[in-house]
């Protein structure tokens, strides 16, 4: 079924238009017609049933027919907390952090990052990063728009992730079993994964006094661009909320 993300909640029997790329979209790549299906999300958790009234090369007017809470979205809240890596990595990263249920991902400047883009740059990146993480949204029919941060430096990260939540940083260096860290209890956490050559020793003490824990994903070492993945599906796994 395809689907799209609109701005604002809508109600059933009304009529919502979709416009610009999305329009474009459903009527010339999908070459969708009159009284078809296509399912709108509202980006907060609702997904709306609806049909084709009519439509436009620009514009795709809708009938919502009932809506829904989205069945997709996990109850748990985990913000991925990711070093810069080199290359074209991060948009990897994003891709699939998306998919696997991250609600938030903060692209963070570490000490042994190689990638260190200046502001301008930063920024540019940090746009194209929001862009892949809403195309997977749509992709994976997320019942949100995960949003990616500025880039952050490692100690305001570990800061803003504290306020908000239990904190994990991975640590090739040794950490309690996620097991013991992570449970179906958990409601919001945050979680640290360094660049490719892993964290400054004085990095995992400045986490651990400001309450983060550390933990490791066994006895391998993982790419930075492949630690997220394993670890977020650990996660989704030990909270539920890989279950049907």
């Amino acid at each position: 079924m395809p689907r799209f993300f609109i701005d604002s909640p809508c109600e059933p029997g009304g009529l919502v238009t979709v416009a610009g790329e999305d329009a474009r979209h459903i009527a010339k790549s999908l070459r969708m017609r009159e009284g078809e299906p296509l399912d709108l999300c509202d980006g907060l958790g609702t997904d709306y049933h609806c049909e084709i009234d009519s439509l436009s090369p620009d514009a795709v007017t809708v009938r919502v027919l009932s809506e829904e809470p989205t069945r997709t979205e996990p109850h748990t809240l985990v913000t991925l907390i990711q070093s810069l890596p080199k290359a074209d990595k991060m948009d990897f990263v994003m891709q699939k952090a998306v998919e696997m249920g991250a609600s938030r991902m903060v692209p963070m400047l570490s000490a042994r990052c190689i990638s260190r883009p200046d502001a301008k740059a930063a920024a540019k990146k940090a746009e194209r990063w929001q862009k892949i993480a809403s195309e997977a949204a749509k992709q994976c029919g997320r019942g949100i728009l995960p949003q990616v941060a500025p880039v952050t430096e490692f100690r305001r990260a570990i800061e803003d992730a504290a306020r908000h939540g239990e904190v994990i940083l991975f640590y090739e260096g040794g950490g309690a079993p996620l097991t013991e860290l992570v449970s179906e209890k958990t409601e919001r956490l945050s979680i640290l994964i360094g660049p490719e050559g892993g964290f400054a020793p004085e990095e995992v003490e400045l986490a651990k006094s400001l309450g983060a824990k550390t933990a490791t994903l066994g006895p391998r070492i993982l790419r930075t661009e492949t630690a997220p993945i394993a670890a977020l599906a650990a996660i989704m796994l030990l909270t539920g909320n890989l279950a049907d």
